[in-house]
């Protein structure tokens, strides 16, 4: 068949070049196809049928429109039939329109080729509407031997349905023929074969349509070399949302793994949703759904989103988040949302810190980031831990497995307090709840945190002072690092109470770090336990092989010793020079506090004439300060000065 150069009013013209002229006009949507009586009478049915009913009624208004003729010569019927056929040859041709035929005017054109003996070629995209349109012309294997049914049905079950990428195929050509179709069984079939051959694939193959393109690149090689799945995740992503809600519901029947389900819906929300990925805010797709297909597709990958945490959780969460930040653009659901949070919570250590920056689309809200979505994504975190280790007893490998992801929270937390700590919208009391919301086995080392306090300290001077010791108060001074210590004690923004605190357990920790280097230091290295290959001679042993072993690791220890010596005496060095570095330091602070505790009862003198000592004391209770100044001290006699008669002690023996 091929096209007319000259397309009638209708649209284009297709007629048979066969040299005959056609004598029936079939009309499908805007395609006129000109062709013969025979060769579709042979194969088809339905229009062997419709044929056969149009010539007849041509006779009968024929003979209708000559009523005197028939009249008078009555015996010659025969004839008259004749030469009504001829008229219908010549003049009228049979015309039949199918305004509703399945797959349209390219299905009929492969389907009249089949009539007319022509090979076709079939293929996944075109199975399905050739089968339809089989069933609608009645094309059967009782009307004509090898007809297009059992052609198509065979080529459906021996080739379509043994490949998942032609199944999703050939399931995404029956959009558009959907009712027949779905009479036919073709939907059903194709749906589960999909979900029979990803039960038996091989997982790793899975999870590369949601990764970065590098790895996504590298998966798609590996799956062409084991003539795998190297793309049947993008024929998934054209199907229609009905049809792939009905597959998804298919692979959960079969109890597939978590991952390869995950996997689907992670691309087919890529595919149609624009703004998951921050790298690429445009979706994969041209044609962009409208706001509210939008919302009904982002509940639909909520809600078959399965609990198990996936092997690749990093690349999840990643998404997680952008369908999180999605759904609060669009208003979804509040059950939608609190289940991405609850999904968020069970791996919110593999998230990242720029995972947590959720803006605030809220007019609710005046923070710049959405800060009540992470404590509340932080609380499905807590209570995960809590029901893992009340569900079973656990076992040692399982307890450092939750404690590390714990203490990866805790670090991902302090960093998103740092970051949000320069908002002026944020209250003191959101910073503190979150702050405080973590247990204390979270953190180490409170640094991290001492980092968010400064920063908030820093941006938000207009704060009182009671709130500014409210938010030094979320920080243990005990577990500040002397790095730490060292900026504290000389950051001004610090309240008074808190820099003391500071200099107090900075000042403890020096000391007892010089204790125990003492300790040490006191064992001399005479005095190492020896053990010499002469001590053998009692008759105990019982062979010269064992004396000489135990020679050799007496030596072994002395030098063990001789280096612990060298060692300490290093150590001790350099804490000698920290205690002068601290005892400046702790004389600078006792200067300025002398000078303080000064001016205060000068202005208490003058607020109430004779009351300068219970202005003090009102100072010192109002501030909280119920220590001595001399415990700060520096020229009391320190560690320092009782290690050296403790080292001339040592010398003399």
């Amino acid at each position: 068949m091929a096209p007319s150069d000259h397309p009638t009013s209708k649209g284009q013209a297709w007629f048979c070049t066969t040299g005959l002229p056609s004598d029936i006009i079939i009309e499908v949507d805007d395609m006129t196809f000109h062709l013969h009586k025979f060769p579709l009478m042979s194969k088809s049915r339905k229009l062997h049928e419709m044929i056969t009913e149009q010539e007849t009624n041509i006779v009968i208004s024929t003979r209708i429109q000559k009523p005197a003729e028939r009249d008078n010569d009555a015996g010659d019927d025969d004839e008259e039939i004749e030469e009504a056929a001829e008229e219908i040859d010549e003049d009228q041709q049979c015309c039949i329109s199918f305004p509703d035929f399945p797959g349209g005017s390219e299905t009929l054109e492969t389907a009249a080729k089949f009539c007319y003996g022509v090979k076709i070629e079939l293929s996944a995209t075109n199975v399905a509407p050739l089968r339809c349109a089989g069933e609608y012309l009645e094309m059967t294997e009782e009307y004509s031997e090898d007809n297009l049914i059992s052609k198509t049905e065979r080529f459906l079950s021996q080739t379509v349905l043994k490949s998942i990428k032609d199944s999703i195929k050939t399931l995404n050509s029956c959009k558009n023929i959907l009712p027949l179709a779905e009479t036919l069984g073709i939907v059903q079939r194709c749906i589960d074969a999909v979900a029979v051959r990803a039960s038996v694939a091989d997982p790793s193959l899975f999870g590369w349509p949601v990764n970065d393109a590098v790895e996504a690149n590298a998966r798609r090689k590996v799956a062409t070399r084991t003539g795998g799945m190297d793309s049947w995740f993008e024929e998934l992503g054209h199907l229609s949302l009905p049809l792939f809600k009905r597959l998804i519901s298919a692979m959960k029947g079969r109890d597939l793994s978590s991952e390869v389900i995950e996997s689907c819906l992670m691309y087919y929300a890529k595919k149609y949703i624009p703004g998951i990925s921050r790298s690429s805010r445009k979706a994969l797709s041209s044609s962009i759904p409208s706001e509210n297909e939008q919302r009904e597709l982002l509940d639909t990958i909520i809600t078959n989103l399965p609990a198990e945490k996936s092997s690749n959780a990093s690349t999840a969460t990643r998404i997680l988040f952008g369908l999180l930040r999605t759904a609060n653009i669009l208003n979804a659901s509040e059950g939608s949302r609190a289940a991405l949070e609850r999904k968020i919570g069970s791996q919110l250590e593999q998230a990242t810190l720029d995972d947590l920056l959720i803006p605030s689309y809220s007019y609710l809200n005046e923070t710049l980031y959405d800060v009540a979505c992470v404590e509340r994504i932080l609380g499905y975190f807590l209570n995960g831990l809590e029901e893992r280790l009340t569900a079973s007893i656990q076992g040692e490998e399982e307890n450092s497995v939750r404690s590390a992801a714990l203490m990866l929270v805790g670090k991902l937390i302090d960093g998103y307090l740092s970051e949000i700590a320069s908002d002026n919208n944020l209250s003191p009391e959101k910073f503190c709840e979150l702050a405080v919301a973590l247990p204390d086995q979270a953190r180490l080392f409170d640094d991290g945190l001492y980092r968010a306090v400064d920063v908030y300290l820093k941006t938000h001077p207009w704060i009182s002072e009671a709130e500014r010791e409210i938010i030094c108060g979320v920080m243990d001074c005990q577990k500040l690092t002397l790095e730490a210590c060292t900026h504290a004690a000389q950051n001004e923004r610090l309240p008074l109470r808190a820099v003391v605190q500071v200099l107090f357990f900075e000042q403890l920790q020096l000391r007892q770090a010089i204790a125990g280097t003492l300790m040490v230091a006191d064992v001399a290295p005479g005095d190492i336990p020896r053990l010499s290959i002469l001590d053998g001679g009692e008759g105990d042993r019982e062979s010269g092989e064992e004396e000489e072993t135990t020679g050799v690791v007496g030596v072994a220890r002395a030098q063990e010793g001789s280096s612990t010596w060298r060692n300490a005496v290093r150590e001790n060095q350099v804490l000698r020079l920290d205690m002068d570095s601290m005892r400046t330091r702790v004389q600078e602070l006792e200067r300025e506090c002398s000078t303080m505790k000064k001016t205060i009862q000068k202005i208490d003198k003058v607020g109430k004439p004779g009351g300068g000592e219970k202005g003090g004391g009102g100072w010192r209770s109002k501030l909280g300060c119920k220590f001595k100044t001399q415990v700060c001290d520096s020229h009391e006699p320190t560690v320092v000065e009782g290690r050296k008669g403790r080292t001339h002690r040592h010398h003399r023996q």
